[in-house]
């Protein structure tokens, strides 16, 4: 389901870049940065033999060098699938097509075992699937350029060409097994590039009237097909078993291969396949970017109608910078075009049914840069958007045979450029009258900014002229007219036009309600764009103290102003302490004696020491039980200390926490010097 929903957004992408633009652009450096990000191998190799060959195959058609080393690993995918009896046909199919790229070194006996067990393969088959793989797998080998080639062959071709033709439908479409009753185009893609390679496998030729039904089938299958714009066509199967369902990427790619492999693509329909893969863009998908360039590699290789494509470096054009009109003519995969000529034989405005603005005439063709030039735009094109109408003319007859052009092509072009602003003024005027009271000029190109004053009595009115670089008179997408209250309430006013001149008044006596009585500073904003307006603006052009009478008691109120969703993110309010005054502390001298008191058992211990003298007559002379002693007089002294930082510094927990890891350690040596005590006193009482 997952595929078919990524078909779907394909789908919806590619009908939306057509509704924005007509025209489609050639492979590209960006569809080769894609295939870099998108065919990255995961830890030097990729998942399946498939992914491997889909990866080799795209790098191959665009010509990417620099491209990751996954050629080693893909020769030991590749030698280990032929070389194990329990890889299905699937395995050596895709094993055989990446070979065919990656150009491994693989025994002659190899590829005899293998012609063995696709033949027994193709001999089994029951589904379409499992012909496909088996018979592809023999054509890749009968392919392989090598100096003793194996002979292959299929004996009973017709057999198996009925065996497969019997999967057809009535509607061109096949089924992928007898047991499947659901039909699509994907399966009759895949059909028509087996049959293909039953043709080319055959010891003998085939029955002529099975090539003639098959044609018959392959007429119904064109019967289905969708279109889009006129220009663009692609197959597309029914979501009915959301497992089995392709998208139209997917579809389309399989029956181009299938057609092409059977030499049946009719030639008026290459270049709308070709238009249907290109509109697509960039794909996302490392999936759809193979069957995006594996079918425009197909179509450009088919030697009987190559699709060129017209396409434009920009389609926006400067009247300020003197852009000149430029045209490139390329294949799909933006291989170089035989010798044409490009004419420009119309020149529109959007939307409009007049007459061309320009005379048919032919572009200059610089062979340096393979672009058809029209250095100066014709003085009836002035700013706006435009449809140019092109055509391809080829040289040589021959040329006409191999390629297709397609005839006319429409493609949407912009000429911007700088818009002249003139006569901009604003002014308060009288409300009975219209008299103006207070009238100012406007410095639009500039940063200054005008300040006024009004009541509810009076008006307000800005106007300004608009001219292109011709000049004619200008309509803009936009022109409207903001008012922004201190208190953040907006009022958007669009701003009209008779002809060049754009004017708006504001009467205050008709807005009072809409302005919610709110007297005060408005701030004052024009904004005036195009697309094709080089010099758009969005300026504060000043601001107007407007008094208003005080509001009624059922006025409608300011509606809440919405809150900045990231403002809960700011910092918050300072949190002010109250806390509880100190309680009244005992004199200095009454805490100095209490200290002296607490002290006087250290000072009675000392003196009792001094009194019974230090008898060190059993301290161990011991090397190993000496050092336990110290640690042990040590660990005593750590103890102490650590009472004395408790008073001085350390909390509770703090002193807990240390005084647990001293414990322990005074029990360890404690122990292992008062065992050596008592064995010394043991050993002194037996003697």
């Amino acid at each position: 389901m997952s595929r078919s929903l990524v078909g779907f957004m394909v789908l919806l992408h590619f009908l939306s870049i057509c509704e924005a633009a007509s025209f489609f652009q050639p492979i590209s450096d960006s569809h080769r940065s894609a295939a870099l990000e998108l065919f990255s191998p995961d830890r030097g190799s990729f998942k399946s033999l498939e992914e491997t060959y889909e990866a080799l195959r795209t790098f191959d058609v665009l010509g990417i060098k620099k491209k990751p080393n996954v050629t080693a690993t893909a020769c030991r995918l590749i030698s280990v699938a032929v070389g194990s009896s329990s890889s299905t046909p699937k395995d050596l199919f895709y094993a055989l097509k990446a070979n065919s790229i990656a150009k491994c070194k693989i025994k002659d006996k190899a590829f005899q075992g293998i012609i063995t067990r696709l033949n027994a393969a193709v001999n089994s088959a029951s589904s379409l699937l499992e012909f496909h793989y088996s018979v592809g797998g023999l054509v890749l080998i009968k392919l392989l350029d090598q100096s003793s080639k194996p002979d292959v062959h299929l004996v009973n071709a017709d057999g198996i060409f009925d065996s497969v033709k019997a999967f057809s439908q009535s509607d061109g479409r096949w089924r992928y097994s007898s047991n499947n009753p659901e039909s699509s185009a994907f399966a009759a893609g895949i059909a028509l590039e087996t049959l293909a390679g039953v043709v080319s496998l055959a010891s003998s030729e085939l029955d002529q009237s099975l090539i003639s039904t098959l044609n018959n089938d392959i007429s119904k299958l064109f019967d289905s097909i969708e279109k889009y714009d006129g220009e663009a066509i692609y197959f597309d199967d029914k979501l009915v078993d959301g497992h089995d369902h392709q998208g139209p990427l997917a579809t389309t790619s399989s029956v181009v291969r299938g057609l092409t492999a059977f030499a049946a693509l009719p030639g008026n329909k290459t270049l709308g396949l070709a238009n249907f893969f290109l509109g697509i863009g960039v794909p996302g998908d490392a999936k759809d970017l193979f069957n995006q360039i594996d079918s425009l590699a197909c179509l450009e290789s088919n030697r009987v109608s190559i699709p060129l494509i017209l396409s434009l470096p920009s389609t926006v054009l400067s009247l300020t910078k003197k852009d000149s009109l430029q045209v490139k003519v390329n294949t799909v995969l933006g291989s170089n075009a035989p010798p044409l000529t490009v004419k420009l034989l119309g020149a529109f405005t959007s939307g409009s049914k007049d007459a061309s603005l320009v005379e048919s005439q032919e572009l200059v063709f610089d062979a340096g840069t393979g672009l058809h030039n029209l250095k100066i735009l014709p003085k009836s094109i002035d700013v706006g958007s435009y449809t140019f109408v092109f055509e391809i003319v080829l040289h040589k007859p021959e040329d006409e045979k191999v390629y297709v052009t397609g005839g006319p092509k429409k493609v949407p072009i912009f000429v911007s450029g700088l818009i002249k602003i003139e006569n901009a003024e604003i002014a308060i005027l009288d409300s009975d009258l219209g008299r103006i009271e207070t009238q100012k000029k406007l410095d639009l190109a500039g940063q200054s900014a005008v300040s006024l004053s009004a009541n509810h009595l009076q008006k307000l009115r800005v106007s300004f002229k608009l001219t292109t670089p011709h000049g004619l008179a200008f309509k803009p997408h936009q022109a409207l007219l903001k008012l922004r209250h201190e208190s953040k309430v907006e009022h958007i006013f669009v701003v009209g036009n008779s002809g060049e001149q754009f004017e708006i008044v504001l009467n205050f006596l008709g807005l009072v309600e809409k302005f919610f009585y709110l007297s005060g500073r408005y701030d004052i904003e024009l904004t005036v764009g195009d697309v094709v307006m080089e010099n758009s603006l969005l300026r504060a052009i000043g601001h107007i103290e407007l008094d208003v009478p005080e509001p009624p008691e059922k006025a409608p109120r300011p509606p809440p102003q919405p809150v900045d969703p990231y403002s809960r993110y700011g910092p918050k309010a300072e949190i002010t302490h109250i806390f509880r005054a100190s309680e009244k502390r005992p004199k200095k001298e009454l805490s100095l004696a209490f200290l002296g008191l607490t002290c006087l058992p250290l000072l009675g211990f000392l003196i009792g020491l001094s009194r019974l003298g230090v008898n060190l007559k059993i301290f161990p002379m011991d090397t190993i039980a000496a050092t336990f002693a110290i640690f042990f007089h040590v660990g005593i002294g750590a103890v102490l200390f650590l009472y004395v930082f408790f008073w001085l510094k350390l909390d509770l927990f703090q002193t807990l926490k240390l005084l647990g890891l001293l414990g322990v350690f005074l029990a360890s040596v404690g122990h292992r010097i008062l065992s050596y005590l008592a064995a010394t006193s043991a050993k002194l009482k037996s003697a």
